[in-house]
């Protein structure tokens, strides 16, 4: 078998890429991730040249990310511009892209710690090589989500959420720090298999001891017959019924329904992205309202609603320049009161989805027949950033629509630190591959912030997600209904929440100075 890996070490790495995305939701399986990895830091080691490193790390990338990106092969299924069977090359396409970083991370760790890149050809992989190869991992993955937009799509550190005592771990450093630390891991294995015992035990030891520092139990939501409540509401309508003549006042009507009658109790009801298709903003050119009025609209939201309720809801907003011409278009939020009225402030989606949101390079590749994903011709503009807005009777709630809650670090106002998170989505687009891995983001970035998040989606999976990332009540996958639980109470700002992605930073700088000490001591 090492005969085969090492004389086939390209085709190896393609498959092992694969069988590491494995690890994640909906298959969970990740211990393969861990012996991917031991793999592609072993066949990276034994590289003859910098070139062979960097090819071994690329195929590696190829394989993971074509498996890991195969649910967006469905977003092509729901528009008429391009033929679906695009969405099986867009796939590969964006996965020769990604596979870019475990590249570099590759060939850095060879570069600066494999001894075949001085000559030796004899050495076994030591620590020093194993802890540069997370630290480049930590700075590639870092990479990986900020370039070009980013694509910060399932970080390795997100595998842990099965054992999640260790997912913990992202409360103090972060999930790209923790991806570092699970490649160091992943070495550990190799370095037990070449007889090596000293590092692998430190690190064990070591992840045991921060995810004990790490645990926090979150205060417990008050639950009494006043206690305020929310509803996560999911009509289970997706995309493929769009072409309905009565998709608008069904998919309303849906929502309507799902949402439960005004109870003794206060309720904060949330909706999902794009769920209300019908403008709620007042003040429009009158040629716009051509779906109804938005007052009607606003009203059969808070006939559901009692005294104390408020309904956070998903539509579009508009605005116009001075001649009444369109001059931008927002996916945005809206709090909406038992009387009808909206909140004095929305909140503007400011991550936008490449080729959803917006056709990037329009005047070059509108002519080729490339045209967005979702439906429509007129580009969305971003809004200012994180932003919570003051919810009465709930606290401030953080805003972060669909792909947004991906960005490790990116989903909070740090000046005016939100109650609770809420995180509307539209997950109809990505087959059953796609939806359980953003919940597996979420619950991260609920790890990461000390804070609960409300999922809301019109197929699912809908869920409350308390501080530590513990699923308190979901609505399945293609399943009508509505998860309602007291409202779940904040950690106080975790090692995380105050520094954000420096701790990153800062676990890649300790991995690279042990692997300094280690490398002198060895000498």
């Amino acid at each position: 078998m090492k005969r085969i890996f090492t004389r086939y070490p390209g085709l190896t790495l393609l498959v092992t890429g694969a069988i590491v995305a494995t690890g994640f939701a909906p298959l969970d399986l990740f211990p393969l991730t861990l012996i991917g990895l031991a793999i592609l830091l072993w066949l990276v080691h034994e590289a003859r040249t910098i070139r062979a490193a960097l090819w071994r790390g690329w195929m590696f990338g190829l394989g993971h990310f074509t498996v890991n990106g195969n649910w967006i092969q469905h977003a092509f299924d729901f528009q008429d511009k391009m033929p679906p069977q695009l969405g099986y090359i867009a796939v590969v396409v964006l996965a020769l892209y990604l596979a870019i970083y475990p590249m570099m991370a590759a060939g850095l760790a060879w570069r600066l710690a494999s001894p075949r890149a001085v000559g030796d050809a004899a050495t076994p992989p030591g620590g020093s090589y194993v802890l540069v190869f997370g630290a480049a991992w930590i700075a590639t993955e870092w990479l990986r989500a900020t370039m070009f937009t980013g694509y910060a799509w399932n970080p390795i550190g997100v595998v842990w959420l099965p054992l999640l005592g260790i997912a913990q771990i992202a409360a103090l450093i972060g999930t790209y720090a923790l991806s570092g630390v699970t490649v160091v891991l992943s070495g550990a294995l190799l370095l037990v298999a070449h007889r090596r015992w000293r590092m692998p035990a430190a690190t064990v030891a070591a992840l045991a001891i921060a995810a004990l520092v790490a645990w926090q139990e979150p205060p417990p939501a008050p639950d009494g017959p006043a206690a305020p409540r929310v509803r996560v509401v999911q009509p289970n309508i997706g995309q493929e019924r769009m072409g309905d003549g009565d998709f608008e006042p069904k998919l309303l009507a849906a929502m309507i329904a799902q949402s439960g009658q005004p109870q003794s109790y206060p309720r904060l009801v949330v909706w999902p992205e794009g769920a209300v298709n019908y403008f709620l903003e007042d003040g429009y050119p009158r040629d716009w309202y051509w779906k109804g009025q938005p007052a009607d609209t606003r009203a059969a939201i808070a006939s559901v609603l009692g005294p104390r309720d408020m309904a956070l809801v998903g539509s579009t907003a508009l605005e116009f320049d001075p001649r009444g011409e369109l001059a931008n278009i927002g996916n945005s939020i809206y709090a909406v009161g038992p009387d009808g009225s909206l909140g004095p402030k929305r909140y503007d989606k400011a991550h936008l989805v490449p080729y959803g949101e917006y056709l990037p390079l329009r005047d070059l590749l509108a002519p080729l027949g490339i045209a967005r994903l979702v439906q429509g011709e007129i580009d969305y503009l971003p809004g200012p950033g994180p932003r919570s807005l003051a919810v009465p009777g709930f606290g401030n709630v953080g805003m972060q629509i669909c792909y947004e809650i991906i960005f490790s670090g990116q989903v909070v106002d740090r000046a005016n630190r939100p109650d609770i998170l809420f995180n509307p989505s539209n997950d109809s687009w990505f087959g059953r591959w796609g939806p359980p891995q953003h919940l597996a983001q979420a619950r991260m970035r609920a790890v990461e912030e000390g804070l609960p998040i409300l999922r809301s989606t019109p197929t699912g999976i809908s869920a409350v997600i308390d501080a530590q990332g513990r699923l308190l009540a979901s609505v399945p996958h293609q399943t009508a209904g509505a998860a309602e639980v007291p409202l779940p109470r904040p950690l106080p700002p975790t090692l995380f929440a105050r520094a954000g992605n420096a701790m990153a930073l800062l676990v890649a700088a300790l991995l690279l100075l042990l692997a300094i000490a280690i490398r002198r001591r060895e000498r």
